[in-house]
C-alpha cells in the first residue's frame, strides 16, 4: 500500500468532496433513479439510463477517495524548511529562454493545479527541481520539449 503524499489543504478537499459526494450527490442521484423508475419501462428510458450512469461515476470516485483518503500521508509544509527543493516548496523559476519568472509549489498529484501554481510532485519540473537549490539551473524535459530555468528563489509556505 504506497503512501499519497500531499498537503494539508489537498487532503482537506479530499476530505470535502467525499463528505459531498457521500451526503449531497449520492441521495440527489437516488432521486433521479426513483423518478426516472416511476415513468415506466426502463429498457427505453433515458433518463433512468443517464442516473444510473451517474450513480455509477459517482460510486468510482467514492471508492477512490476513500482510497486516496485512506493512503494519505499528509505533509505539514509549514515545518519544512532548507535550502535544497523537495516536497511543499514554493520554486521561483525564471525561464533562460524568455527571462519570464514562474512560481511553482510542489504538491501531490491530487492537488496539483498548474494555473494555480502548484505542480504534481511526480510532473517532470518537480522531478528537475527535487534536490536543487537557489542559483542552480535545471534543464526540463516537458512534452513540449526541453527547457532550461534558473532557480532564484526558495521559499516554505
Amino acid at each position: 500500500m504506497n503512501k499519497v503524499p500531499m498537503t494539508a489543504g489537498g487532503f482537506e478537499t479530499l476530505k470535502e468532496e467525499l463528505r459531498w459526494r457521500q451526503q449531497e450527490e449520492r441521495p440527489r442521484i437516488i432521486e433521479a433513479i426513483s423518478e426516472a423508475r416511476s415513468h415506466g419501462d426502463l429498457s427505453e428510458n433515458a433518463e433512468y439510463h443517464a442516473a444510473k450512469e451517474a450513480q455509477s461515476l459517482n460510486e468510482g470516485r467514492v471508492s477512490e477517495l476513500e482510497d486516496l483518503i485512506a493512503r494519505a500521508e499528509v505533509i505539514d509544509i509549514s515545518k519544512l524548511s532548507g535550502d535544497k527543493v523537495k516536497f511543499g516548496a514554493t520554486v521561483v523559476l525564471v525561464d533562460e529562454d524568455t527571462e519570464e519568472e514562474k512560481t511553482y509549489q510542489i504538491v501531490g498529484d491530487q492537488e496539483a493545479d498548474v494555473k494555480a501554481g502548484r505542480i504534481s510532485i511526480s510532473s517532470p519540473i518537480a522531478r528537475a527541481l527535487i534536490g536543487k537549490e537557489v542559483g542552480d539551473a535545471v534543464e526540463v524535459n516537458a512534452p513540449g520539449g526541453a527547457r532550461g530555468y534558473e532557480i532564484v528563489e526558495l521559499r516554505w509556505a
